[in-house]
């Protein structure tokens, strides 16, 4: 049993847990219409945000492993949100790129997705929203996917699922 001088802290992890639950279902019910999961949304951010990265890159960014790649790229391109060439400094490699279609595809999601979470954090006003928002991005700042960081890691076999 806990001393009574013991000060209770609070701690967020549940509760984020639950904000993250709620906000994944309505994101998923606001895609589900647009042909979109939140893994195509992400993929498609980043391709938007940082440019024609090559597979692994992609890969290495998204933190997954090829084969799950090969499989979200697929449907990508199958519904022509993207494109995949090779490249010319390594016919090897793959670049992967956003099409127009995929960018348009992105525009509706990231709008159906405010009202998703216009929905979700509806009890905070907008100061509350930006303080959160600040809060979040500060402490996911160690998280935050970089592709730069894995393309000087391409040569070297990493684990990107951890």
């Amino acid at each position: 049993m806990a001393s009574s001088t013991t000060t209770t802290r609070h701690r967020s992890s549940a509760l984020l847990d639950h904000l993250a639950r709620l906000t994944r279902l309505r994101a998923e019910s606001a895609l589900s219409p647009l042909g979109l999961r939140p893994r195509h949304l992400v993929a498609l951010t980043v391709l938007r945000d940082h440019g024609s990265p090559s597979q692994q890159t992609l890969a290495a960014a998204l933190h997954t492993d090829r084969t799950n790649l090969i499989g979200l790229l697929n449907e990508l391109e199958s519904n022509g949100l993207i494109l995949r060439r090779r490249s010319s400094e390594d016919r090897r490699r793959h670049i992967v790129e956003l099409t127009d279609a995929g960018s348009a595809r992105l525009s509706e999601a990231e709008s159906a997705l405010q009202a998703a979470e216009d929905d979700v954090l509806s009890a905070l006003d907008g100061q509350q929203r930006e303080t959160l928002y600040m809060l979040l991005q500060q402490a996911t700042t160690s998280h935050v996917l970089d592709c730069a960081a894995a393309a000087a890691g391409e040569g070297v076999e990493q684990d990107c699922d951890s």
